[in-house]
């Protein structure tokens, strides 16, 4: 069965920086792709970065939506299967609880965030002075 699990949330004051991680196991696939999202109070679920998982040409490609582009940073442990999202300048706006999922097999990292079937079970990111 897969499982995803994502540590590395906390509370950082303005300008400070979190480094996210996100554990996958029982995923047997040899091409897919990891995003992360993210979920504020009162907001949508939205897409803020992801990266494609393969041995294939697409591997390594990586995503930034607008939000986060320039201070987010995604990379890739293969060895540990373990995705990591460094988080740089945060900022209030950046609070929300933070997820990671892996897509179905053969979908590739792209900023239309589709075929995420399997979900972790969030971290809280907490950004204030």
């Amino acid at each position: 069965q897969v499982q995803l699990v994502e540590s590395g949330g906390g509370l950082v004051q303005p300008g400070g920086s979190l480094r996210l991680s996100c554990a996958v196991s029982g995923f047997d696939f040899r091409y897919y792709a990891i995003g992360w999202f993210r979920q504020a109070p009162g907001k949508e679920r939205e897409g803020i970065s992801c990266i494609s998982i393969s041995d294939g040409p697409l591997y390594g490609r990586t995503y930034y939506a607008d939000s986060v582009k320039g201070r987010f940073t995604l990379s890739s442990d293969k060895a540990k299967n373990t995705v990591y999202l460094q988080m740089n300048n945060l900022n209030p706006e950046d609070t929300a609880i933070y997820y990671c999922a892996a897509t179905a097999p053969y979908y590739y990292c792209s900023g239309f965030f589709q075929g995420y079937d399997y979900w972790g079970q969030g971290t809280q990111v907490t950004v204030s002075s």
